[in-house]
């Protein structure tokens, strides 16, 4: 194994030692020493995530992509606005939800502790970075980052940054690690890393995910792919149908809680998709549609299978009609990834047979599903959206990076 992976992987098991034990003045202190350097330093960590854009640039990849990997002073202040956040939130640590005494006469204690070190692998989005980060010291953890080559300069800057800050706290530096060797096999060591690690989270694509949970000699909690669904029922109103269509495809194409499916009520066809191409075309999305669908459309291409099992991730949608409610979750079972499905209805029972029957991390009605995400729902900034059922489903906030313990008293009693 490399040394930067020995040498990191002992620190981060030392430092998770030591944060275990913090109390939740010491680590809101951390946090908040952390929020203010990267404010201080926003000059800096852009020069950095220029040098990441230029590099990206020459490879001519997509505007999604770009996207994600770019930083400006907004993002920075979002970004040490979500480490302020995390103050405000309950320290989890040490909470106590449930305690009783045994027909032994022993108490029972249950109580949430750190999961220890964290190992977090991700794709280029540089403000993983500061958000992972401050959720597992939040929680109790060390973390060990490993980003991809496109945003290496943009992450050893923060990194850094959040380690300078450190240094003033009881937490130490070592709280924070980040593995700057991109190699893939670099990655593929920190997979077999279970001396060090405790749970591995990966973050990105489908290939990045499979490739840890297949590789993988440590836990892994999977989160991200997000090939999500709307299904315009044959009672929607139309007007919302296409408002919510709009808001899940077009308001941040390269996320993945965005939509990549639209499945249209064969009696609603006529009506909705004129009026949601139009409403598309102002961006303009591509319309990859079924044989069905192009007789009330006027440009657009002929979806293939692989269409339905795509997460774009950009400005696509593919477009299917079915005949029934019961044809869309069918639908939604084979080509889903889990992750957000939405259906626009006007019918109750059929929003509640939707919600009982898509198995989903989040399942919606009459609402966008760009609404998954750790601070929409309340939990403040999340660590990825799980889309598993062990352990975590769904956005992933503080208290999902957490495990428990029992903690049992007696007065001497035996068995």
């Amino acid at each position: 194994m490399r040394e930067e992976l020995i040498i990191k992987g002992t620190q981060a098991k030392e430092a998770s030692n030591v944060i275990a034990q913090a109390s939740a003045t010491e680590k809101n202190k951390a946090l908040s020493e952390m929020a203010q350097a990267l404010v201080d330093n926003i000059k800096e960590i852009i020069e950095a995530n220029s040098v990441d854009l230029e590099n990206a640039k020459n490879q001519d990849l997509p505007k999604a992509f770009m996207d994600r990997l770019t930083l400006n002073e907004v993002r920075i202040r979002e970004m040490a606005q979500g480490l302020t956040e995390l103050i405000a939130l309950p320290d989890p640590i040490r909470e106590s939800s449930l305690g009783w005494v045994s027909e032994d006469g022993i108490e029972i204690r249950k109580v949430q502790v750190p999961l220890g070190v964290i190992g977090i692998i991700y794709e280029a989005r540089p403000n993983v970075t500061s958000d992972a980060a401050g959720l597992c010291l939040k929680a109790g953890n060390a973390v060990i980052l490993r980003g991809s080559k496109d945003a290496i300069n943009s992450n050893k800057k923060i990194v850094e940054v959040l380690q300078n800050a450190l240094e003033k706290t009881t937490l130490g530096k070592y709280v924070i690690q980040l593995v700057e060797d991109t190699s893939r096999e670099a990655a593929n060591e920190m997979m077999q890393m279970n001396k060090y690690i405790d749970v591995l989270i990966p973050r990105g694509g489908q290939g990045l995910i499979n490739s840890v949970v297949e590789n993988s000699r440590i836990p892994v909690i999977e989160t991200g792919t997000g090939n999500c669904h709307a299904f315009v029922d044959e009672t929607a109103d139309i007007e919302m149908a296409v408002r919510i269509i709009e808001n899940g495809k077009t308001q941040r194409p390269g996320v993945c809680n965005a939509l990549e499916t639209v499945l249209v009520h064969k009696n609603i066809a006529e009506k909705l998709l004129p009026a949601l191409e139009d409403v598309l075309n102002k961006y303009p999305v591509e319309l990859r549609v079924c044989e069905e669908s192009k007789k009330y459309l006027k440009k657009y291409k002929e979806a293939t299978e692989d269409d339905y099992y795509t997460e774009f991730l950009d400005l696509i949608l593919a477009v299917k009609i079915v005949d029934s409610i019961d044809d869309a979750i069918s639908h939604i079972y084979k080509y889903s990834s889990k992750h957000s499905e939405v259906i626009i209805t006007k019918d109750y029972n059929n929003g509640r047979k939707f919600q009982k029957e898509v198995d989903a991390a989040a399942v919606y009605v009459n609402a966008s599903t760009r609404f998954t995400d750790g601070g929409k729902f309340g939990f403040g900034a999340e660590i990825g959206i799980s889309t598993q059922k062990l352990h975590a489903r769904g956005p992933m906030g503080i208290k999902h990076l957490t495990s428990y313990k029992y903690e049992i008293s007696g007065n001497g009693e035996i068995r």
